[in-house]
């Protein structure tokens, strides 16, 4: 709840920026690519997986650089860029925000691996789907400009997550047919946000990811997905 209500904040603020006075609009930075959201969908785990498009994957042009990252966030006038806004509507206990975007103090709840963190620099801000994953699934199909959206989407509160470097590196680009978060009680939770992005983007699932997702599902009975699809 304090994580949705923080990035409500957000995209609050990034519309005020956007229908400011003419004069004033002028003199703030241009804002940054954002993604325009349909109305809010909400599904069973179980008839989730199922929307998500059948699709065989290919990493053939793949380079990271593709995808550019970290940009100024959703309100460019105030120095933060998108990790450091993420981290910021992400902390358990608000850290000071100092001279450019330096964040001091603060608690953050890794929830891969259950852990707290009081230092910002111990944390990675995790693509929920893998910038790779991604590619693999579409993305290699899109503008440049859609592929900076998705790197950088603070519309949903699911689509980045402040999570441990350690959970994170572990991750790497791998979907949840090769990898699960290794903390207890949260594979429904990571299962659901996982679906949630690929169909707020329009991602594919392989036949060996979707069945993976389709087993998580079976015990996750009473779990749902909710997601905006971005047009």
């Amino acid at each position: 709840m304090i994580t949705l209500l923080k990035r409500a904040a957000l995209l609050t603020a990034l519309l005020l920026t956007a229908f400011a006075p003419p004069a004033q609009a002028a003199q703030e930075p241009q804002a940054p690519t954002a993604a325009r959201s349909a109305q809010p969908r909400t599904l069973a785990l179980a008839a989730a997986v199922e929307v998500v498009p059948l699709a065989a994957e290919s990493r053939d042009g793949y380079e990271r650089s593709s995808f550019k990252h970290w940009n100024a966030g959703a309100i460019p006038s105030d120095g933060c860029n998108t990790r450091a806004e993420t981290l910021i509507a992400e902390a358990v206990d608000e850290p000071q925000v100092l001279a450019g975007c330096k964040l001091s103090g603060g608690r953050w709840w890794s929830y891969y691996d259950a852990q707290w963190f009081t230092s910002a620099a111990a944390l990675d801000i995790d693509h929920m789907v893998p910038l790779a994953e991604a590619w693999d699934s579409g993305a290699s199909l899109w503008t440049a400009e859609r592929r900076e959206a998705y790197a950088n989407d603070l519309g949903a509160p699911t689509s980045l997550v402040a999570v441990s470097a350690a959970s994170n590196r572990s991750k790497a680009d791998q979907d949840p047919a090769q990898w699960l978060p290794p903390a207890t009680g949260i594979t429904c939770r990571y299962a659901s946000e996982w679906v949630a992005t690929k169909l707020r983007w329009g991602l594919t699932a392989d036949p060996v990811e979707s069945q993976a997702l389709a087993r998580l599902a079976e015990g996750c009975l009473g779990t749902t997905v909710s997601y905006e699809p971005v047009a």
